[in-house]
């Protein structure tokens, strides 16, 4: 990643919480005096990696937003499954190719696993980024517990794995973010993988249920156990368990913090309709 593209990552990060704390009727001007920019260049810079001006941005953070998602771009698992969306495929707006550890290297914790790891800017804010020689295997964001926290959780989920940090995985973690074609290496149980598989099949901008992906995965009266196997997916992000919503239409929860759900959820929106 470029000097440059770092500071700019930075610039979002910090405006993103910055909206999402003031809610929706900061101005321009506002907002730009708090990033210590003026609001011409605050305006182009944001509108460049978010996609849309501030303005509209913030019309993405409001309470009811994740219920009109559900009404609007609720996604039927079956029928992605039906289009052939899954395993190393055309995976919506990136380019994935996964394999998973077999179940009896998984029971063993990463016995034998050199894991590389780094911290990076991203445009949710600092980024733990995990690899093997597979591919990413963990990505976490500290901006709302910390990196020590961040580190433990997920170091935690293979605890007989080497661990050795390594700056040269950043190139792994920039395509990804960018689009390009990105090496997953699914590390989780069984009944892990069925589900994060699911949630890969959920395009951006759109969402899902937990009802849903409990029927997708074949255990539609599972949801609680969903649930926590969509709390463990170590690959925030890319696999994009930011998408699954209660079907109420409340955000539920998040592992790396509500705000960088919040957060996700309005990035991806904006873009989708950008596109439109």
């Amino acid at each position: 990643m470029t000097d440059q593209s770092s500071y700019h990552y930075a610039v979002i990060a910090r405006a993103l919480k910055i909206v999402d704390a003031g809610g929706p009727g900061q101005s321009l001007d506002d907002l730009a005096a708090q990033m210590g920019m003026s609001a011409a260049h605050f305006q182009r810079t944001f509108s460049q990696w978010v996609g849309v001006s501030p303005k509209r941005y913030q019309q993405y953070l409001t309470l009811d937003h994740a219920r009109r998602l559900l009404a609007d771009r609720f996604t039927v698992l079956e029928t992605a499954h039906a289009a052939g969306l899954s395993g190393g495929g055309r995976l919506h707006d990136l380019f994935l190719t996964w394999e998973a550890m077999s179940p009896g290297d998984y029971a063993t914790g990463g016995a034998g696993l050199l894991i590389r790891w780094g911290y990076f800017p991203t445009t949710f804010g600092e980024a733990l980024v995990m690899a093997t020689d597979r591919g990413i295997c963990g990505l976490g964001f500290t901006e709302e517990f910390g990196r020590d926290w961040s580190m433990n959780d997920l170091t935690a989920r293979w605890p007989q794995a080497s661990y050795i940090e390594d700056q040269s995985i950043a190139p792994l973690l920039n395509a990804a973010m960018a689009g390009r074609t990105a090496r997953l290496h699914l590390i989780g149980a069984p009944f892990q993988l069925k589900v994060w598989e699911a949630l890969l099949q959920v395009p951006s901008g759109h969402v899902t249920t937990y009802s849903e992906l409990a029927g997708a995965v074949g255990h539609p009266t599972a949801q609680r156990a969903v649930g926590t196997a969509v709390g463990r997916n170590p690959i925030s992000f890319l696999v994009p368990c930011h998408r699954a919503l209660r079907k109420s239409g409340g955000l539920g929860g998040y592992h790396w913090g509500l705000p960088v759900k919040r957060a996700i959820l309005a990035w991806e929106s904006a873009r989708e309709d950008a596109r439109v």
